[in-house]
C-alpha cells in the first residue's frame, strides 16, 4: 500500500485470475502520488483480451502522465484541476480506443477484442471517474455504500425500463453483454463524472468478477472490517469471490482518503503541481 498525493491517499491494487479461467484478461493500474488509478477487463479471443486491457492501462496512463506533464509545464493559472482531468480523461480514452481498434484491424489474432475501462483521477478534493462497459467504482462513506458508476450493459438496459427485476437480473444470461466497450468501434464515448470526496472515503474500482459473485453488502461488510487495512481488504475481497467460485477473473483498487487536498493558493491545482 503506498500513501501519496501530499499524503492525502492510500492505494492498493490486486489482480487474479480466479480458478477456472486459463489467464487473466484483467489489467490494474495505480499512481498514488499522482492520484490516478485505472483497472479494465479485457474480452476477445485467446489473448486477445488481455492485450487489450494491458494497452488500455498503459496508454492511458501514460498519456493522462504527459497531458498533466505538458499543462503543467507550460500554464501558469490553469484554474480548476478537475476540469483539466475530465477534457484529459476523453481525450486520452479516444486516443486509447483508436489505438486498440486498429491493432485489433492490423492483427488477426486480435479481432474483434476490447475491453471495459473504468478510471479515476483524484485532484483538488474531488475525483473524476470515466467508464465505459461494466466494470465498477463504488464509494463507502460512513455506512453509505454506493456505486457512482452506471454499466454500460444490456442487463441494465432491462433493469432500467422494466424488463426484468433485481433479483431476476442476479440468473440473467445477459450478465455480461456490454453495449459499450473500448476498441470494439472506431469510436466510443466515455461517461464522466465528478465528485466531491471526504476525509475517510473508501473507493473499489472492481471488474464484474468481483460484483457477479459477492453481495453488495458482502463487499461493504470487507471495505468496513478491513478499511484501516487496504492489502488485507483487496485480498479478503479476492478471497471470498473465489471462495464463492472464482469464475471470472477478480481485480480490485481500493483507495481510502486520508485527508483533505484542495487546489493550492494560486488557482494552481493539486494535481497539476505534481508534475510541474
Amino acid at each position: 500500500m503506498t500513501n501519496s498525493l501530499l499524503g492525502a491517499l492510500a492505494m492498493v491494487m490486486r489482480t487474479d485470475p480466479g480458478l477456472v479461467r486459463g489467464q487473466n484478461e484483467d489489467s490494474v493500474f495505480v499512481d498514488a502520488d499522482r492520484g490516478l488509478a485505472i483497472l479494465a477487463d479485457g474480452m476477445g479471443g485467446y489473448q486477445a483480451g488481455e492485450v487489450a486491457s494491458n494497452m488500455a492501462t498503459t496508454l492511458l496512463s501514460s498519456g493522462l502522465q504527459r497531458a498533466f506533464k505538458t499543462c503543467a509545464a507550460h500554464t501558469i493559472d490553469q484554474g480548476s484541476g478537475q476540469l483539466f482531468a475530465q477534457r484529459a480523461l476523453v481525450e486520452q480514452i479516444a486516443a486509447v480506443n483508436s489505438a486498440i481498434y486498429r491493432a485489433a484491424e492490423d492483427q488477426s489474432r486480435f479481432g474483434g477484442m476490447g475491453t471495459t475501462l473504468v478510471a479515476a483521477v483524484f485532484c483538488d478534493d474531488r475525483m473524476v471517474v470515466a467508464h465505459i462497459g461494466d466494470s465498477r467504482l463504488y464509494r463507502l462513506r460512513g455506512d453509505e455504500f454506493v456505486a457512482l458508476t452506471r454499466d454500460h450493459s444490456l442487463l441494465q438496459e432491462q433493469l432500467d425500463c422494466g424488463q426484468i427485476s433485481a433479483e431476476e437480473a442476479r440468473y440473467s444470461v445477459n450478465r455480461n453483454l456490454v453495449t459499450r466497450a473500448v476498441g470494439v468501434d472506431p469510436q466510443v464515448e466515455a461517461e464522466v463524472h465528478t465528485h466531491v470526496v471526504h476525509p475517510g472515503d473508501v473507493y473499489l474500482l472492481c471488474s464484474d468478477g468481483l460484483y457477479d459473485l459477492l453481495e453488495t453488502a458482502e463487499i461493504q461488510h470487507l471495505l468496513e472490517m478491513f478499511g484501516a487495512n487496504l492489502d488485507l481488504a483487496a485480498m479478503q475481497l479476492i478471497q471470498l469471490a473465489n471462495d464463492n467460485g472464482g469464475d471470472d477473473n477478480i481485480s480490485v483498487v481500493v483507495v481510502k482518503v486520508l485527508r483533505e487536498f484542495p487546489a493550492p493558493p494560486g488557482r494552481w491545482s493539486k494535481l497539476l503541481s505534481l508534475f510541474r
